[in-house]
């Protein structure tokens, strides 16, 4: 297991104790697997946007170094990957990169999975033109010191996605009590309410980091339809902001 000050090692034996269920779109990753396409789909409408690429090109992030930070099995560093971009992916449990770089393999994708940590890649000088941050600031120990090592990550110009869980009521009844212990969509304590930021605060937190956060948009699920969409007036439950060097 990878060690770094802003790792909460209890958070990451947690989700090690899963990691061999990650490509099943019907177990404890099933959340995801239904939330993926509408975070993919804000980060590349952001990346576009932002470098001024072609909407809709077969792989406009050709040309791009991208960080898939807390990567887990990959959900996330394969899309990226497909649509051309240079991938770095890292994760604080070895159980999930080896999770990960074999499912890449089998699907004949080059990526560079590691098990290490923000403050590693940052002490080591290394830099990248987009980060994604993806469900990953609430389950870290420090979250300001977690977004330095991300700063120091971004190259100038350079842009980081994130997104995450509101500390309001309706989340907790939507993504703990809901998710968790009536669906069973997670193991009971895979969250923790009080670690959820509120939009504000995460973006006072990118602020004070030298990082110009966008409005967060907010990720809406629809329960009929089983789908998920970009809301920017609905940050109620999950949400995604975006951050650029300021």
């Amino acid at each position: 297991m990878a060690k770094g000050h802003t790792v909460d090692e209890d958070e990451v034996a947690f989700f090690a104790r899963i990691a061999d269920t990650w490509w099943d779109p019907k177990g404890p990753f099933k959340p995801l697997h239904m939330l993926n396409p509408t975070r993919l789909m804000y980060i590349r409408q952001n990346v576009e946007a932002h470098f001024g690429l072609e909407a809709g090109a077969k792989k406009p992030f050709e040309g791009l170094r991208l960080l898939d930070i807390g990567c887990g099995g990959g959900l996330i560093s394969e899309p990226m990957a497909r649509l051309g971009a240079d991938v770095v992916a890292v994760d604080a449990s070895d159980k999930n990169i080896k999770t990960a770089s074999l499912h890449a393999a089998q699907s004949d994708l080059q990526i560079d999975f590691r098990n290490t940590t923000a403050e590693a890649l940052a002490e080591a000088g290394e830099q990248f033109d987009i980060i994604v941050n993806m469900e990953v600031v609430e389950h870290v120990a420090d979250v300001n010191a977690y977004l330095a090592a991300c700063r120091a990550l971004m190259k100038p110009g350079g842009i980081m996605l994130l997104s995450t869980i509101n500390r309001t009521p309706k989340a907790y009844l939507f993504a703990i009590i809901g998710a968790e212990r009536v669906l069973r969509w997670l193991p009971v304590g895979a969250h923790d309410w009080n670690k959820f930021l509120k939009p504000d605060e995460l973006a006072d937190y990118l602020s004070n980091n030298d990082m110009k956060p966008s409005a967060a948009t907010g990720y809406v699920f629809n329960p009929l339809s089983q789908k998920w969409r970009l809301d920017s007036r609905n940050t109620s439950v999950n949400y995604a902001m975006a951050a650029t060097t300021a």
